[in-house]
C-alpha cells in the first residue's frame, strides 16, 4: 500500500480535531483602538473567526517604515494564567526572556498577531474544564477549536494589505509552542516555525508519567492511533523549523527529544534541507533563556 501523501496526512490530522466550523467562513474584524507604544503601533481587535464567539486580538506593526511586513502569529502560553492570553505578546511572563516579544519582533521589522484562545484573556468567562466538557458533548475537541482559531488567524493575517502573505511565521512558548508546530504542520502558508519548550514526544511523556503537566485542552481523542509527535512535525518539512528545549523541562522528556530530533534529521536530509531543521537544547527547565531568545530572532531574520 502506498504511503499517504502529506496532503492526505494533513486531512487525517485535521479530521481528528472534532466537528469544526467551515474554514471557508468569512472573517470579520472590528478595530476597537490603535495606540503608538514605543517602537510599535498596537491595534486592538475583535475578530469573528468561527461565528461562535468574538475573539479579542492584538496586531502590532513597526512604528517606523512601511509595509507590507513579514508577520508572525504569536501563540500565547498556558501556565494557569487564564487572565493573560494575548497580553503575553505585550507584557511577557516570568517564563519568557525580556523584553516582551512585541518589542523584540517590531524592532526586528516584523508585524505580529496574537489572539485570546478559548478560556483565556477576554474569553476566560468559563473555565478550561467547563469549556472542554461542553465541547466534548457537542462533538468538538477543545484543542481542535483552538487550532481552528489559529488557522483562521492566519487567514486574517494573510488578508491584511500591510502584511506580506508570502512571509508568515508562527512562534510560541509552552502551549504556544505546541500550537506553533500544529499550525505549521497543517498550514503550508507558514514559512517558518519556532517552538519554545514544548516539543513533547507523546509516548515519552506517558513513559515519564508527565500527562498531568498539561491541562485537558491538550488531549485529542484517538491521536496516538495515527500520529506521533515526530509524525506531525514531519509535515512541516522542508520548511525551516527551530525547536528550543530545556534539558530539565519535565514537559519535554530528553528521550523524546532524542527521538524527534533523529526522525526530523532524516526527513530534512532526505528533502535536501538539512540546515532548515534545528533542535537546540539548554541546561534549564521550562523557561526561555536569553540565548534562546537570540536564536529565535536570528532564525526568523534568516529564513523569513
Amino acid at each position: 500500500m502506498a504511503r499517504p501523501t502529506p496532503a492526505q496526512r494533513r486531512r487525517k490530522l485535521r479530521g481528528l480535531l472534532g466537528d469544526l466550523p467551515p474554514l471557508a467562513r468569512k472573517i470579520s474584524a472590528h478595530r476597537t483602538a490603535e495606540q503608538r507604544r514605543g517602537g510599535y503601533v498596537l491595534e486592538k481587535l475583535l475578530l469573528d473567526l468561527s461565528g461562535l464567539e468574538a475573539v479579542p486580538a492584538y496586531f502590532i506593526r513597526p512604528a517606523r517604515g512601511r509595509g507590507p511586513w513579514p508577520a508572525v502569529l504569536y501563540n500565547h502560553s498556558h501556565g494557569g494564567r487564564y487572565d493573560v492570553g494575548k497580553e503575553e505578546l505585550l507584557r511577557g511572563t516570568d517564563d519568557l526572556s525580556a523584553p516582551p516579544y512585541a518589542e523584540e519582533l517590531s524592532r526586528a521589522g516584523f508585524a505580529a498577531l496574537a489572539i485570546d484562545h478559548w478560556a483565556f484573556g477576554g474569553r476566560c468567562g468559563r473555565t478550561e474544564s467547563e469549556t472542554f466538557k461542553e465541547m466534548l458533548w457537542r462533538g468538538r475537541v477543545m484543542w481542535g477549536m483552538m487550532v481552528y482559531d489559529s488557522l483562521r488567524a492566519i487567514d486574517y493575517l494573510a488578508g491584511r494589505p500591510d502584511v506580506d502573505a508570502g512571509r508568515l511565521a508562527t512562534l510560541g512558548m509552552s502551549m504556544g509552542s505546541t500550537m506553533a508546530w500544529w499550525v505549521a504542520a497543517l498550514e503550508k502558508r507558514i514559512k517558518v516555525c519556532v517552538d519554545i519548550c514544548c516539543l513533547t514526544d507523546f509516548e515519552a511523556l506517558i513513559e515519564a508519567r508527565g500527562l498531568d503537566g498539561h491541562g485537558v485542552y491538550y488531549y485529542v481523542p484517538g491521536l496516538l492511533k495515527h500520529f506521533s509527535t515526530a509524525g506531525i512535525n514531519e509535515l512541516i518539512a522542508p520548511r525551516p523549523h527551530l525547536a528550543l528545549a530545556g534539558n530539565h523541562d519535565r514537559l519535554t522528556p530528553p528521550a523524546g527529544l532524542d527521538r524527534i530530533d533523529a526522525h526530523l534529521r532524516r526527513v530534512y536530509k532526505a528533502a535536501g534541507a538539512a540546515d532548515a531543521w534545528r533542535l537546540l537544547r539548554y541546561d534549564c527547565g521550562h523557561v526561555e533563556t536569553k540565548a534562546m531568545r537570540a536564536e529565535s530572532i536570528a532564525f526568523l531574520k534568516r529564513w523569513l
